[in-house]
Formats: C-alpha cells, sequence, structure tokens
C-alpha cells in the first residue's frame, strides 16, 4: 500500500492506495500532521512507501515522524516525470502542478487534457496529446476574490461563497460582490476552457480543487468534476519513482 501525503496551506490529505484505487483519505490541520500519520499507519500497517508534496512548509518533525514508518519520496526536482515537461523554467514549476499534470498524463495518455485546480488560487494545466506538458495560467481563487475586496477597500465586508444561484445583475452590495466574484470567476473558466478548445482539438477537461463541486454547476463547459486528481497524480509519481 503507498501513503500520499498533500500538504496545502492550511490542510493536509492523507491518502491510502491499494492495488485496485483509494482506500481511505482523511483532511486535517497542519498542526495535527504527527497524529494523524501515526493513527493512518495504526489503521493501515501494510503501506510501505510514501510521497509527501508540500506547497506550504511541512516541517522538519512531520518529516521525521513519517519517515520512521516508511521511506519518504518528497515530490520536487530530482523527481522523475511520465510526461515531456516543456514548461520554460521548471524550477518554479509548483508540486501541485506536477501532479496534475501527471494525473492528466495518465488519464488520457493519448489525448489533450487541461486540469483546472479551483483551490486556493485557480491554476490552469495542459498536457497535450503528444503527452507534453505545456504550462498554463494561474489567477485569484473564489476566497482570495472575496478577501481582495475586503482588505483592499475601506468599506467592503468579507463575504463567505453564496450557495444560491446568482443573477448577475446584484441589487444589493453583497449581492453585487457576490455575483461579481461567483459569475466573475464562472465567465473566466468558461472563457479558458473556450481558449483551450480552439487551439486543441477533442478537449478533455478536468476540474478539482477545494471549489470544483461549488463551481462545476454553475459553469456551461463540458467538464469532469474530480476532487481527487492531484492525489491520483501523487500516487501515479510514487509508483513511476519507485526504481
Amino acid at each position: 500500500m503507498n501513503l500520499v501525503v498533500d500538504a496545502g496551506n492550511t490542510f493536509i490529505k492523507l491518502a491510502v492506495y491499494g492495488k485496485d484505487g483509494m482506500l481511505d483519505m482523511r483532511q486535517l490541520p497542519l498542526q495535527e500532521f504527527c497524529q494523524g500519520i501515526q493513527k493512518v499507519f495504526e489503521d493501515y500497517p501494510g503501506i510501505r512507501r510514501a510521497i509527501v508534496s508540500s506547497v506550504a512548509h511541512l516541517d522538519k518533525r512531520g518529516l521525521d515522524v513519517l519517515h520512521v514508518f516508511c521511506p519518504v519520496h518528497l515530490l520536487g526536482k530530482d523527481t522523475r516525470f511520465p510526461f515531456k515537461n516543456s514548461y520554460a523554467t521548471p524550477q518554479t514549476l509548483g508540486v501541485d502542478r506536477i501532479a496534475l499534470a501527471t494525473a492528466a498524463f495518465y488519464n488520457n495518455p493519448h489525448g489533450n487534457t487541461l486540469v483546472v485546480d479551483a483551490g486556493s488560487c485557480v491554476t490552469y494545466d495542459m498536457v497535450n496529446d503528444y503527452g507534453e506538458y505545456l504550462g498554463g495560467a494561474i489567477s485569484p481563487g473564489l476566497r482570495m476574490r472575496y478577501r481582495a475586496m475586503h482588505e483592499q477597500t475601506a468599506n467592503l465586508p468579507l463575504l463567505e461563497p453564496a450557495e444560491e444561484v446568482l443573477d448577475f445583475i446584484g441589487n444589493s452590495t453583497q449581492s453585487g460582490m457576490h455575483s461579481g466574484v461567483v459569475n466573475g470567476l464562472c465567465l473566466e473558466i468558461d472563457g479558458m476552457i473556450g481558449l483551450y478548445e480552439s487551439r486543441f482539438p477533442h478537449l478533455t477537461v478536468i476540474l478539482t480543487g477545494g471549489d470544483a463541486q461549488f463551481l462545476s454547476k454553475r459553469l456551461k463547459s463540458t467538464i469532469f468534476a474530480n476532487s481527487k486528481f492531484l492525489l491520483e497524480g501523487l500516487n501515479y509519481l510514487l509508483e513511476y519513482n519507485r526504481h
């Protein structure tokens, strides 16, 4: 069995994979990592190797605890990738985007795939039908847009995303902010997908990340929502780097 560790800016996801796919997935705060690791190995003593992807700074103590239980592959510059990386500055490519490109390559090895990751930021990552990672785009995520309006103005409140369907014409300050953020981001994503579709035929679009479910029902484009896509990519990378 494999253990996949995805350390984000606020939470850590722990996923256990067997031969037939994911067996378990847990999310916990960064500060609870050590306790969470011990509990996972108590529940799954058959874990033999682990991979860690960290966009935040997972402290050394946490990694040391993980090393006690099994060998650990830290995703980074020494990791081998199954795809051709045509990014102009590969040393700056985020580990999360590497994992997403890997998942795209394995899930659609002979097709054009665009991965839209809706998290703290929204990232767009393109893998073409030659198995080549081309790059993409980065823009502010849903909550980042709300926070920016609140922090960069004197009077706008800090709002949470509105669950209700929004008319594009807001008739109050709050509904106007909701319309600007939610409708604006959906129009951005639909527009970006349209640009990629105009260049890459038979494009498969994967929507993932923490806000994937919230956004998927509001998009006009044909997409596949998969909240576990990054974790799948990490497991593929761990298997690819076994030897």
